[in-house]
């Protein structure tokens, strides 16, 4: 079993003449978004929700290869 779950992507297609995936997830109960670039899969940002707010997130990277290879999947 993994330990997070997608409950959303977006593919932004010719955002800034760069295409980007937005990933939320939940994990360890807690609601999380991340956004890679696209062609290779970079991460450009994390962020945790928390008390109606976004905060930078701090995930493993072992959790950021494992989505990594989930999004490249449905991509």
């Amino acid at each position: 079993m993994k330990p997070y779950e997608i409950t959303s992507m977006i593919i932004d297609d010719d955002f800034d003449s760069e295409e980007y995936a937005s990933v939320e997830f939940t994990h360890n109960k807690k609601e999380y978004s991340i956004t890679l670039k696209k062609a290779d899969l970079e991460l450009i940002n994390a962020w945790i929700f928390e008390d109606g707010t976004s905060i930078p997130a701090n995930l493993s990277d072992t959790l950021i290869e494992s989505i990594r290879e989930e999004v490249k999947r449905r991509i």
